[in-house]
């Protein structure tokens, strides 16, 4: 028993005169967490103790090691990446993204794509105009005031006078008119996007302008969905007014990737007519073509077909399209959305099997793409917490950040290359960012994992968390643990360590002991809890219990850790999401990029 015991504690391989029963001892003690799915190395399979180690007082629950000698997943650097939707065109807000305060948040969450695309993308008009005064839309003249009209085209002018990256200061009465005609336009919006009947919406050349300033003074690469619903009377795509804005781009030499459409697997109900996979491929290997005549674009990336959730139907449309497009486009994109906006409630955000249902779908791509073209990138795009344009004090609050944290987590752990957020500003409920240009918390867990999370992956080992399954009922683990090597882009850190992120659905707290490589490791602690009386509906977050907030329009604030001494139990408050960056692993798999 004391060689049993001796083994377990040091976390060391069991020797080949270890007795025969030591297996089945062991055995009860360990289980390997199946939301984990992550699987261990060769060669690296160590059995961790189970017992209680000397001096840890109180009941230790989780046991957690991670394997340091080679990633299980590598993932893009603009891993997690942002997306605006059309609908900033007609409400306004596309004028203002010129702010010095969006500069500097969007420039946080960099390298990232910026994706412009949704539901309006099909109803996307381009119109090579540049005077603002005459090309300005809206629904009448009176929709708001002439005064606030000038204002923005003296603005436009003044930009138009600085050279390099464009940044603007907008008074607070100018923010204040806009929030009025976006509340009245939000109204519009929603009545479209519940009668599913979009009209028509104009993109000039100086909105596009502003729009590429916006990625290229963030640190952001554009990439731009164009219209795939101009069709001519054979129903193949029509390209002219594609051709005129590629041509307007390429003579400003934007640097830019292109999409074709969104979710076409919805085009009957928006149009009457379907669009199938086939031909879906050949006007994708049509817009490939385009490209390659001309000289700016001839090697730039492509994606797409960006399909809604993988249902029956829907894959059969990615099978056409993989078909003819498979080897057209530099990565396969799908979008997911949890739960309708319009009836969620906040302990849906609390449900693993809400969690879970991600986990099928990944399943489903990745069959399709790699029976047609092994090995392509696969891109989760729109990605959102709720449909419909999410839910006022849900979707936009703490509790929504269980979703999204697991969501970065769990497409990391299967190789998915790039996820999309939908929308880094005013798209409903669904935003990182909200109409008074204030981060909500999905932006400050979102500016936490960029900080600390690299994009090698590596495989945990847990132990002490075995449940008997009661018979006919899945066990879901409330406890989600995923593990990357820390990023290189922070050099508070030195290469070869690597960082924890933990959600804590349980509403008890949860202790987790470090052991074998990460056993008595200085640890940096960033926990990140509900900042105010709201509770899970708070948009105010609290980092290791200081209330996160810019400092002013150019300047994030310091995310400062809580260093823990070496050795000590991780303790994990109920309901809340963690990081825990372990220092000097010096793990092989982190030393180099």
């Amino acid at each position: 028993s004391e060689l049993i015991r001796g083994f377990l504690l040091s976390g060391m391989p069991c020797p080949s005169s270890c007795p025969p029963g030591l297996l089945a001892l062991m055995a009860p003690g360990l289980a390997l967490m199946a939301t984990f799915s992550l699987p261990s190395q060769a060669g690296d399979r160590r059995a961790l103790p189970v017992e209680k180690p000397p001096g840890v007082k109180g009941r230790t629950l989780i046991l957690l090691d991670v394997n340091t000698k080679s990633p299980v997943r590598i993932i893009s650097e603009n891993f997690l990446s942002l997306q605006l939707d059309p609908s900033i065109i007609h409400d306004g807000w596309l004028d203002f993204l010129s702010s010095r305060r969006l500069v500097t948040l969007a420039r946080g969450l960099a390298p990232a794509f910026l994706r412009f695309a949704g539901k309006r993308t099909d109803f996307l008009q381009f119109h090579n105009v540049k005077n603002p005064a005459k090309s300005r839309g809206g629904p009448g003249p009176d929709y708001y005031l002439k005064n606030y009209e000038d204002d923005i085209v003296r603005s436009d002018i003044a930009l138009d006078k600085q050279k390099g990256c464009k940044i603007a200061q907008h008074p607070d009465i100018m923010l204040e008119l806009q929030r009025e005609k976006a509340a009245q336009m939000h109204l519009v919006l929603l009545k479209e996007q519940f009668s599913n009947t979009y009209s028509n919406l104009t993109l000039t050349a100086r909105s596009l302008d502003k729009l590429y300033n916006f990625a290229d003074c963030s640190g952001l690469h554009l990439i731009f969905a164009l219209n795939a619903l101009r069709r001519n009377p054979n129903n193949s795509w029509n390209s002219s007014n594609a051709l005129s804005l590629l041509k307007y781009s390429a003579s400003k030499k934007y640097n830019i990737s292109w999409e074709l459409g969104n979710e076409p697997n919805n085009y009957r109900t928006l149009i009457g007519r379907s669009v199938n996979g086939s031909q879906l491929g050949k006007d994708y290997v049509q817009l490939r073509s385009l490209l390659q005549l001309i000289r700016t674009y001839s090697r730039a990336n492509l994606y797409g077909p960006n399909i809604g959730r993988p249902r029956k139907n829907v894959i059969a449309l990615l099978e056409g399209f993989m078909k003819v497009a498979g080897s057209t486009v530099d990565a396969v994109t799908w979008q997911h959305y949890y739960v309708d906006g319009r009836v969620a409630k906040v302990t849906d955000f609390l449900k693993t099997r809400l969690l879970d249902t991600l986990s099928d779908q990944i399943r489903k791509i990745q069959k399709v793409v790699n029976t047609y073209t092994p090995g392509k990138k696969i891109w989760l795009e729109g990605v959102g917490a709720t449909s419909a344009g999410g839910m006022n004090n849900l979707s936009d609050s703490y509790a929504a950040g269980f979703l999204w944290l697991n969501t970065l987590g769990l497409l990391a752990s299967r190789g998915i290359d790039v996820v999309v957020r939908h929308s880094f500003l005013d798209h409903s409920h669904n935003h990182l960012v909200d109409q008074n240009f204030n981060p909500l918390p999905d932006y400050w867990l979102s500016l936490l994992y960029k900080r600390l999370i690299g994009p090698k992956v590596l495989a945990i080992h847990v132990a002490g968390l075995q449940r008997k399954p009661r018979p006919g009922r899945v066990i879901r683990d409330k406890l989600r643990i995923y593990a990357h090597c820390t990023s290189y882009h922070n050099h508070n850190y030195v290469r070869g360590s690597i960082t924890l992120y933990i959600i804590n659905l349980h509403r008890s707290r949860k202790k987790i002991k470090l052991a074998g490589t990460l056993r008595d490791k200085i640890v940096h602690q960033y926990l990140l809890q509900p900042y105010g009386k709201d509770g899970l509906h708070s948009k105010s977050v609290q980092l290791n219990g200081q209330p996160l907030a810019m400092v002013d329009d150019g300047t994030l604030p310091e995310l400062k850790p809580r260093p823990l001494r070496a050795g000590r139990t991780l303790v994990i408050p109920p309901l809340t999401m963690s990081f825990y960056v372990v220092k000097n692993v010096n793990a092989l798999a982190c030393r180099y990029r």
